[in-house]
């Protein structure tokens, strides 16, 4: 089967399910909504915060707050973008169907990237600019330095999330395994390796770690990173492809 043909009909499995669906609708409305409620909290407490915390301020980065919840919903859509297929049996099917296992692959990265992206940038330009709007005379504007950089490094950041969740979803297989390792991994480990001293230096190399740099502006006061916003998303790049890496390697290897 040709690519072209391939693509279509991932495409046509993946808007037929609508849980998948719904989960890139859930991230864009927690990622805004939950940026646009940080970003008004900021503003009135604007008079209450140390001189330390408004030097410090990025309000770029307070837009964004929400990703940090959102992302949920996009690690629920890669895994189940890929592992929908195994737990229904269809991939038996599909395998039958295209019997290269790597354009098989392929095509189902491709569409659901594809789709991630244009709902990670939509889920990104609008949390600025609603967010900045709640921040009044403390906004930032696109035009400012360095701004629309993190703005575009926010929609890449929930794109590479979904697309390592697709790698490691290839791997296991299992939706429920594939959860189980992905949610404590972001939500629970990484953020204690990446908050104690004796791994900070181990935690600043993981996946969100190192990706949630590019939608920064202004440098935290303790920041002591040996790379920048595009470095460490491209930390993050590396990540997703090893993870899309592994799972091609295991599809090859192993019985649908």
């Amino acid at each position: 089967m040709a690519v072209s043909q391939v693509i279509r009909s991932e495409w046509t499995k993946i808007r037929s399910v609508q849980s998948t669906v719904w989960t890139l609708g859930l991230a864009l409305v927690v990622t805004v909504a939950l940026g646009v409620l940080i970003s008004w909290l900021s503003n009135r407490e604007w008079d209450n915060m140390s001189e330390g915390d408004r030097f410090s301020f990025d309000p770029t980065f307070v837009s964004f707050a929400g990703t940090s919840l959102g992302q949920l919903a996009m690690i629920v859509f890669g895994v189940l973008v890929v592992s929908n297929e195994y737990s229904t049996g269809m991939v038996r099917t599909s395998l039958a169907a295209v019997p290269q296992r790597g354009t098989f692959l392929f095509g189902k990265i491709a569409v659901a990237t594809a789709l991630a992206l244009v709902v990670g940038m939509i889920t990104s330009f609008l949390a600025f600019f609603l967010g900045q709007a709640m921040l009044g005379g403390h906004r930032a504007s696109i035009g400012d330095p360095g701004v629309l950089r993190a703005v575009i490094g926010g929609g890449l950041y929930m794109t590479l999330i979904a697309v390592f969740s697709m790698g490691v979803a290839t791997m296991l297989r299992s939706p429920m395994l594939s959860l189980g390792i992905l949610m404590p991994f972001f939500f629970l480990i990484s953020a204690i390796l990446g908050n104690v001293s004796a791994t900070k230096k181990i935690g600043q190399y993981l996946p969100d770690q190192a990706g949630s740099k590019v939608m920064q502006v202004v440098p935290p006061l303790d920041g002591d990173t040996p790379y920048g916003p595009w470095g460490g998303l491209g930390i993050m790049v590396l990540w997703a492809v090893a993870a899309l890496i592994g799972g091609y390697v295991l599809l090859k290897r192993r019985d649908a």
